[in-house]
């Protein structure tokens, strides 16, 4: 691809947005977004990005949605665009919804429609301590599930999310089964599963008591704090620990959920059920929807008790009716490329780890993988500012990819991206890995 050239035209945006909007999290190189079709991204200044991050793990069914995606938001827009779904009755949201739920367990019964995953997260939260009349949550390091301020209490990724908007003091965090960097010094499987008896032994039986904890909430593999993926039978062993004190599972799905991982549920890569799960992120195809699961036996919630203006809004609801039709036509041919491509994926990268020393490991579940750098194998000392470098020169030469964890790179690419240009990115990430890897080992013998 040719090398991308940036504009004054894309620095004026830039500059700008500076100006106006309050500071996000804004990557630090200047991606202005246009438009996309097929298997790429294009920017303001008409450069094409191969896209290895499908906007946050937005567009799992392909760029800007597929084409029946927008022709149903098209159609929708020109009958009524909201409904005050969650005050007035209309028709598309329950047949969305009835049709959601043929995806769940059975048993899965009821939804609560949002506009996105921490609104969804939020929502779990306030129904387990309504089905449960108990006050307290656990969570984990190293997990997101949202910035708002319940959600908030329950993320521990980076403590930038959380200073200054504290206190706190409705959950405690435990460590995760982050096994390339056990908190225990341990190794898998001698380890007995130590993170989850750590659970029962201190918070558990020292901080608080189990029954008065009404959830717990996890991602099946935490996103944003590193693409980290527990052990095969670790979700079993943790929900039979909950099970002993009547502690709710919360499942959040929000970026790990709707076959990317090739799996509708990425818990059920884990063999467990959840007792509540959130969605939102690829649900809504390309537009603002988040959705609360739970089983039917934990019942309602009282009237008036939670509610969304927006929440089911009737164009977002099209959009992701319309996604969810075509993954029900046509789920065996997703799953197969799901799991093809990702092979290909993590073939490439396992290769790449054993020829470069900045690679320390390697890891995800289908289209979810995440590549961990570090500056040395032995003593895993995260290489940030080479993985800063690794995403500059990726985008100066037509790919997007997105940061995780502390020296994480997340690749997300859609299912439907051509085997050819999956393999060209590959190419491009492979080549900046190796120019880093050249330049740490060349300051590190200085």
């Amino acid at each position: 691809m040719a090398e991308v050239k940036i504009t004054k035209k894309s620095m004026d945006v830039i500059a700008r947005d500076s100006k106006v909007m309050i500071t996000t999290t804004r990557e630090s190189y200047p991606f202005v977004a246009d438009h996309a079709n097929g298997d790429f991204v294009y920017d303001i200044d008409g450069n094409r990005f191969i896209d290895f991050s499908t906007f946050i793990a937005v567009y799992t069914m392909g760029e800007n949605g597929l084409p029946e995606v927008r022709r149903a938001v098209k159609e929708q827009v020109d009958k009524l665009m909201h409904s005050a779904f969650t005050d007035f009755y209309a028709e598309l949201p329950v047949r969305f919804t009835e049709s959601l739920l043929k995806m769940f367990p059975s048993g899965f019964g009821r939804v609560f429609l949002s506009n996105s995953g921490t609104e969804a997260n939020e929502a779990a939260l306030k129904f387990a301590r309504l089905f449960t009349k108990r006050q307290y949550m656990l969570a984990f390091y190293g997990a997101f599930h949202g910035r708002s301020k319940g959600s908030l209490a329950l993320t521990a990724s980076n403590f930038v999310q959380r200073s200054s908007f504290g206190p706190y003091s409705d959950t405690v965090h435990v460590p995760f089964a982050y096994c390339y960097r056990c908190p225990f010094k341990q190794t898998y499987p001698e380890c007995g599963f130590a993170c989850v008896d750590y659970i029962k032994k201190y918070p558990l039986s020292k901080e608080m008591n189990p029954k008065d904890v009404a959830a717990m909430i996890v991602e099946p593999i935490q996103g944003e704090g590193g693409y980290i993926v527990p052990p095969k039978d670790y979700f079993k062993e943790l929900k039979s620990l909950l099970d002993e004190s009547g502690i709710l599972l919360i499942s959040d799905e929000v970026q790990a959920g709707y076959m990317r991982t090739g799996k509708f549920l990425a818990m059920d890569n884990f063999g467990v059920t959840a007792d509540i799960y959130t969605m939102a992120k690829a649900l809504g195809a390309g537009l603002p929807l988040g959705a609360t699961i739970t089983r039917k036996s934990l019942g309602d919630i009282p009237k008036g008790a939670h509610a969304s203006t927006f929440g089911g809004n009737l164009v977002s609801v099209a959009a992701a009716n319309a996604s969810l039709s075509h993954l029900k036509r046509n789920a065996n041919s997703i799953k197969r490329q799901i799991a093809s491509k990702s092979r290909i994926i993590m073939k490439r990268l396992n290769s790449m780890k054993e020829r470069y020393e900045i690679i320390g490991d390697v890891r995800g579940i289908g289209l979810m993988i995440g590549v961990e750098l570090v500056r040395d194998k032995r003593t895993k000392m995260p290489a940030m500012k080479e993985r800063e470098s690794i995403l500059g020169e990726c985008f100066a030469n037509g790919l997007l990819l997105l940061p995780a964890g502390t020296s994480t790179i997340r690749i997300i690419p859609a299912a439907t991206i051509s085997v050819e240009h999956l393999e060209k990115g590959l190419d491009i990430f492979e080549d900046a890995v190796a120019h880093a890897d050249k330049g740490m080992r060349r300051s590190s013998r200085s």
